[in-house]
């Protein structure tokens, strides 16, 4: 077993933990000890006692590796243990030298654990390479684990959707949605290399009935690679509904998207989705006036030209449906466009047996291999986390939720419910107050920005001061702390002194927005600017 990961400080790691994995099975295994705050940082701001913390419901944790592993580490023993009793966690180490050493039988017991409790957070894994299976050692190259979980969880659609902080200006200014269909296409394709020669695709029905070719060519070069993949179309009609709710909901523009001009075998993904539209969304969409952009109606997309139109549409506003490749390629654009994949959320979607959401929340991005690489060399890092905190925190209230449907009158389960969300609005708010206050990761503030080990801490302290508040003030929900002081009182006599006119001029020069506030951004600019801004000692 692994040595357990101990912080010393916000900053400083035990040798031990440096191989960057920690135990698998169950979460309990993190902490052995009596009490998991043993290994609290001590800048930790320290006010949740052991007794005051709820029972999470159960949920399953997939372990990854390199960089996303530790900050997840850390995260979780800053942010979630000092307030939750994880112990109906179940985890599976899904690193490469786990899935070796099991011979992938820990990808089986995790897709069989989803399958039964229905709501997962996953770290990034690694699907490695030829070169990385000999630098590994490893028997074989591991397959991506993400097939074997959309297939075991009936994957239905991949949601992925634009991150955004009040105040801070990201890529879009509105929210965009995407949903990839989650299953077919080039990802579970059969393949060969062949030479010159005949091709059949030959279709033989269950029914019993005449087989008969789908596709024949002759193949007269003496080099081809031959691909024969399908898209099952069975879940697009819960695909649509998914994606139609969520547009009503965030209160955007829907748009499909296809290659049906070309790919004719795509004309059946846009027709299900247009019925299943016009039949029961569209007087909704019209009502709420979100088709005035797109004509009137539900807009099909060309894949080409929703490549140009997400770098034209800056404003947001609109969600995007497409097969799992196109998907795949347009999110990640989407990722760019918004400054990085860590402000793009991801979540499987898929259904149990008997018809219960099954949701998978996972970051956008890969496990930061780069970040890894300077974290073994003893160097700074500086890795946002906010994608990864926004899969766990998705996990947690949809494990929430499926707990709640199931007792729905059971006095501590609604109790643990309305914990979870309010813990899961309140570390978000002090998530993106850290960020406001220019106290976020390096990709946000620049050279001056955090490290890892900081951001974490940095948060964890004002999750526990708002988390305080509220139980000061008998658990009341506090709104978010604004960037403004109490007015200033001066006296009546003394404002005459002065002209308000020219005073709202200026005010209106540095409010860059419009909204009749200036943001800690815009304060530094402007005191910069009248040269009365304080300098470095």
């Amino acid at each position: 077993m692994a040595t357990p990961l101990r912080l010393l400080s916000s900053r400083c790691l035990s040798a031990a933990a440096k191989d960057g994995k920690l135990p698998s099975m169950r979460i309990s295994h993190l902490f052995p000890s009596a009490s998991p705050n043993a290994y609290a940082p001590t800048v930790r701001y320290q006010s949740t006692s052991d007794n005051a913390k709820i029972k999470a419901p159960p949920m399953v944790y997939i372990q990854g590796e390199e960089m996303t592993h530790y900050a997840t580490q850390l995260l979780l023993q800053q942010w979630i243990v000092p307030h939750f009793d994880l112990s109906a966690w179940e985890t599976y180490d899904l690193s490469c030298k786990s899935r070796d050493d099991t011979n992938d039988q820990v990808l089986k017991d995790a897709v069989d654990a989803g399958k039964r409790i229905g709501a997962i957070f996953k770290e990034p894994t690694i699907t490695p390479s030829a070169i990385q299976v000999q630098e590994m050692g490893l028997k074989k190259a591991w397959g991506s684990p993400n097939g074997a979980m959309r297939k075991g969880w009936n994957g239905i659609t991949i949601s992925r959707d634009t991150i955004h902080i009040e105040g801070i200006q990201m890529g879009y200014k509105d929210q965009v949605l995407f949903e990839r269909h989650a299953v077919g296409g080039e990802y579970g394709a059969g393949w060969n290399e062949v030479g010159q020669g005949t091709l059949l695709t030959t279709y033989i029905p269950d029914d019993g009935s005449a087989p008969f070719v789908v596709d024949k060519r002759d193949l007269t070069d003496k080099h081809n690679v031959c691909v024969v993949y399908h898209n099952p179309y069975d879940n697009v009609r819960e695909l649509a509904h998914i994606f139609f709710k969520r547009c009503l909901e965030h209160k955007v523009t829907p748009y499909i998207v296809t290659k049906k001009t070309v790919f004719k075998w795509q004309e059946g993904f846009w027709r299900t989705m247009k019925q299943v539209f016009d039949d029961q969304y569209k007087d909704q969409f019209l009502k709420a006036g979100l088709l005035d952009r797109s004509g009137g109606d539900l807009t099909h997309l060309i894949s080409d030209a929703a490549t140009m139109q997400l770098i034209r549409w800056t404003d947001g506003g609109f969600g995007m449906a497409a097969h799992n490749y196109d998907g795949d390629m347009l999110t990640d654009q989407i990722a760019q466009v918004h400054r990085s994949p860590g402000f793009i959320t991801s979540n499987l979607v898929g259904k149990s047996d008997d018809g219960t959401l099954i949701k998978e929340f996972e970051a956008s991005h890969g496990t930061v291999t780069d970040l890894w690489n300077d974290h073994l060399a003893g160097k700074e890092t500086s890795l946002n986390p906010l994608g990864l905190v926004e899969a766990l925190m998705g996990a947690m209230s949809h494990a929430a939720n499926l707990q709640l449907e199931k007792k729905p009158n059971d006095k501590s389960t609604v109790q643990m419910h309305a914990f979870v969300e309010n813990f899961v609005d309140t570390l978000r708010t002090s998530i993106h107050n850290t960020f406001r206050y220019g106290q976020g990761t390096r990709d946000m503030c620049g050279p001056t920005g955090f490290t890892t080990e900081d951001f974490i801490a940095k948060v964890a302290w004002r999750l526990n001061r708002y988390l305080d508040a509220q139980q000061l003030k008998e658990a009341e929900k506090e709104k978010a702390p604004q960037l403004a002081e109490s007015d200033l009182e001066v006296p009546k006599s003394k404002m005459l002194e002065y002209d308000q006119t020219a005073i709202l001029k200026l005010f209106s020069k540095y409010d860059k927005t419009g909204d009749g506030k200036i943001d800690f951004k815009e304060f530094s600019a402007m005191l910069v600017k009248m040269g009365v801004a304080p300098k470095k000692q």
